[in-house]
């Protein structure tokens, strides 16, 4: 910066003011260093001058898996408005690892970041490192909660799954549940969900064992668990109930390669259902009836929450109803239940 100004033929303060706010110094000086910057290619080292700020202009996401369609949604959504806001936004993923979220989190800690959303692995995560982040900086969980009192955008699991479980209940036999691995807290509250669901209407729940630990690749999980009932006599009933709906892909593969046709015709041999609406639902074979998280609104949600506590230096009441919301999913009905 001391080479640029002395470059351009103003002083350091001049165009330290310029580089935080162009409109804040004069046309003819903004024309002058704009000309320069043409000239002489220069430009600032923007995780230098963040970490020279009391507040930076950067926020963190932190999420487990990078090639999730939801999560990939997500970010883009959190991307976007963080742009228009004038925010940078730096994305980093967990990929499902323990170790690798503790060094996202002190990345972000070393970053000067003036706040973070961070979907996490919940059961898995660094907890204490977690809340001693969030005693230093604005944080918005997102996705699965970190405990029952931190700020948290996400889908209401137990609205989501009185929705279908009361649907396949109504249009044909009871629903078993096909699970997720515990790669988060939504493993747990969802199969807790359908059973409280199943329960309401007074039926028997029934939640299948998973073989698999910890394991985000759902899709050969569905598959795999699917071929492990179908060849050891077939599911406890007809209608099939995944975690989501990348496990209901693996389940739908796996009933067609055993020759059983999936969907809610009388000549059907199995219904299958999901959660989610991943954005391949629509185009599955057969096209999967799911509940759908509104990805945008969560981001969106998410990211107003983040800027609100910035704006106050983190300074809100975490147990405020205002933080913790908690969004309506949507029953999308379509063939293969």
């Amino acid at each position: 910066m001391e080479d640029f100004s002395e470059y351009v033929g103003l002083s350091r303060p001049t165009v330290s003011k310029y580089f935080n706010d162009p409109s804040s110094v004069r046309i003819k000086t903004r024309n002058l260093i704009e000309a320069a910057l043409k000239e002489s290619g220069f430009r600032p080292n923007i995780f230098a001058v963040n970490l020279n700020r009391r507040r930076s202009n950067i926020i963190g996401i932190i999420i487990p898996n990078s090639t999730d369609p939801f999560y990939m949604a997500l970010t883009r959504r959190v991307e976007l408005i963080a742009n228009a806001s004038g925010f940078l936004a730096f994305i980093l993923s967990s990929d499902g690892n323990p170790e690798l979220e503790a060094r996202a989190i002190e990345t972000l800690k070393s970053m000067n970041v003036a706040g973070a959303i961070i979907a996490p692995l919940g059961v898995q995560s660094h907890q204490e490192t977690l809340l001693t982040l969030a005693a230093a900086i604005p944080l918005v969980f997102v996705d699965s909660p970190l405990d029952d009192i931190s700020p948290f955008v996400g889908t209401n699991n137990r609205k989501s799954f009185q929705l279908i479980v009361d649907y396949l209940c109504r249009s044909g036999e009871p629903p078993c549940y096909l699970g997720m691995p515990p790669v988060n807290t939504n493993a747990r509250t969802r199969a807790a969900a359908y059973v409280e669901a199943m329960r309401e209407l007074q039926m028997e729940p029934v939640v299948l064992p998973l073989s698999e630990k910890a394991d985000w690749d759902f899709e050969r999980i569905g598959f795999e668990e699917a071929l492990r009932w179908i060849d050891g006599g077939g599911f406890p009933t007809k209608t099939v109930l995944c975690a989501n709906d990348r496990i209901a892909f693996g389940a739908i593969a796996a009933a067609y390669q055993r020759g059983l046709k999936v969907g809610r015709t009388a000549d059907s041999d199995l219904r299958i259902a999901g959660h989610d609406d991943h954005p391949l639902s629509r185009y599955a074979c057969p096209p999967i009836t799911t509940v759908a998280q509104n990805f945008n609104e969560i981001g969106r949600l998410a990211t107003k929450l983040l800027f609100e506590m910035i704006d106050l230096d983190g300074e809100v009441a975490a147990t405020s109803d205002k933080e913790r919301v908690l969004l309506n999913a949507d029953l999308i009905l379509r063939s293969s239940a």
